[in-house]
């Protein structure tokens, strides 16, 4: 499991954060798209 002290750098997210859930909710990476396990938020890939 990843702390979340490890998920910024420089004050920044490593990862993308969900647009509905807001700060400290992040993006899980799949292949051809990335999902909010939340509230199931999805973007797809090109």
């Amino acid at each position: 499991m990843t702390k979340i002290w490890e998920m910024y750098e420089n004050g920044k997210s490593k990862k993308k954060e969900c647009p509905k859930c807001g700060k400290g909710v992040f993006l899980a990476e799949h292949k051809g798209r990335i999902s909010c396990g939340k509230c199931g938020y999805t973007e797809f890939k090109k």
